[in-house]
């Protein structure tokens, strides 16, 4: 029976929740999520939108990308809570840090996926995490990052020159209508990166409302992470 895939689906994959250990001694709440019965051909750790704005490991998209690329691109997908930040999971000890303090987060993320040979890490960072992605994720295990909806607030110039000389892939995906920053800005800004590449998305907002949207994020994480396993399926 063929099933078309819904904001509310969910496929199959080997779902654990995990927790990670920062080096200032906070325990930070996750979950991996992986292929059923097959190793992962590479692995996203996902970088949430603002906790104080209602950010967090469940936010829609990040949420929407562990419960199908599992299944549907072989991907594993690595999701947890920044300091502080509260979701059904639970909530990560510690304070928010206005994306200082997180940088040993990201470092935590990325510590955890060495230890459990998780393949190929790409950062996936959402408005927020962008900036936490482009400030400390430049680490040799990284494979690339792919920003959604990139404010470039918290992350200055000086962020964007790093990553250039990094040589990281750097893909940005920038709402038509977003509240923070637009293609044509996204170009001027990122233009300072010569591998990056800004992929304006018509009709998208800052928040990625609608499963049309979503489906295009997703997509477009799999063009670059996973080639072979795209387009993704609208049917199961």
């Amino acid at each position: 029976m063929v099933a078309e895939i819904r904001a509310s689906t969910v496929l199959p994959a080997r779902r654990e929740d995990i927790e990670l250990h920062t080096t200032d001694g906070l325990t930070l709440v996750g979950e991996v999520a992986s292929p059923e019965g097959r190793p992962p051909a590479a692995t996203l750790i996902c970088l949430h939108p603002l906790p104080t704005h209602g950010g967090m490991m469940d936010s829609h998209v990040l949420r929407k990308a562990s419960y199908r690329l599992p299944a549907l691109a072989d991907l594993a997908v690595l999701r947890f809570n920044t300091r502080g930040t509260t979701s059904d999971r639970g909530t990560s000890e510690g304070a928010f840090g206005d994306g200082e303090d997180e940088r040993l987060d990201v470092a935590a993320a990325l510590e955890y996926a060495e230890f459990h040979e998780l393949p190929r890490p790409w950062l996936v960072g959402w408005s927020f995490g962008t900036e936490l992605a482009l400030k400390w994720g430049r680490d040799p295990l990284v494979e690339g990052a792919i920003l959604l909806s990139p404010p470039l607030r918290r992350a200055s110039d000086a962020d964007l020159d790093a990553w250039a000389e990094f040589g990281r892939p750097l893909v940005a995906l920038v709402p038509e209508h977003d509240d923070y920053l637009r293609p044509e800005e996204a170009r001027k800004r990122f233009a300072r990166v010569p591998q990056a590449e800004v992929v304006g998305v018509d009709g998208a907002k800052h928040l990625w409302v609608g499963e049309p949207y979503v489906r295009i994020v997703l997509d477009e994480i799999v063009k670059r992470v996973n080639p072979a396993a795209g387009p993704l399926p609208t049917q199961v």
